[in-house]
């Protein structure tokens, strides 16, 4: 048995499925698509799903003998900035999503840890903490706006495609001066 209660969870929130209509017998199956609001801060520090975005869920509730198998995948754009110019980034993300959801009072709680698999409340299943973990793991840590970026020149920050290719920052020493302008008159 779980060492603290779990909180209260709301039948109207657009992250909890109601599994009342899915029997307790293994193999049957039910299909939930809907669109939901993102929840705050799913995302990494460069880049994340917007705040009540919408995201498509297209899932596959299946009835197991331990408790619900919840499988498919969630769709939604994805904002943030490239990691090395600092441009804007707008896409969209396909991630799969699978998550075992065990009944209450079930073998389960004997045989596995608390935080190893789902837990349902009564007839409820809270998809939001595998919905995060899986769309949060699916984001990259350093986003680019092409994988040729080139980056900011790190003297002056100006985006290197827009600095002619001659570009350069390159600081003379005083003392050397008169020999830089030797090698000009040779040339």
């Amino acid at each position: 048995m779980p060492k603290h209660l779990p909180t209260h969870l709301n039948p109207r929130s657009p992250l909890v499925l109601d599994t009342r209509e899915l029997p307790r017998r293994p193999g049957v199956l039910r299909a939930v698509n809907r669109t939901v609001a993102a929840p705050a801060d799913l995302g990494v520090e460069l880049i994340g799903v917007p705040e009540g975005a919408d995201l498509n869920l297209d899932l596959r509730l299946e009835s197991v003998s331990e408790g619900v198998l919840v499988s498919g995948t969630v769709t939604g754009p994805i904002e943030g900035e490239c990691g090395r110019c600092l441009r804007p980034i707008t896409d969209s993300l396909v991630v799969p999503i699978q998550e075992l959801y065990a009944y209450e009072h079930s073998t389960t709680d004997e045989t596995t840890d608390e935080d190893e698999v789902g837990r349902m409340q009564g007839d409820l299943i809270d998809l939001e903490p595998a919905l995060r973990d899986a769309v949060v793991l699916a984001l990259p840590t350093n986003p680019v706006c092409r994988e040729d970026c080139p980056g900011l020149c790190p003297e002056c920050g100006v985006h290197w495609d827009e600095l002619p290719a001659e570009h350069s920052h390159q600081q003379v020493d005083p003392r050397w001066a008169g020999l830089s302008q030797l090698t000009r008159q040779e040339e």
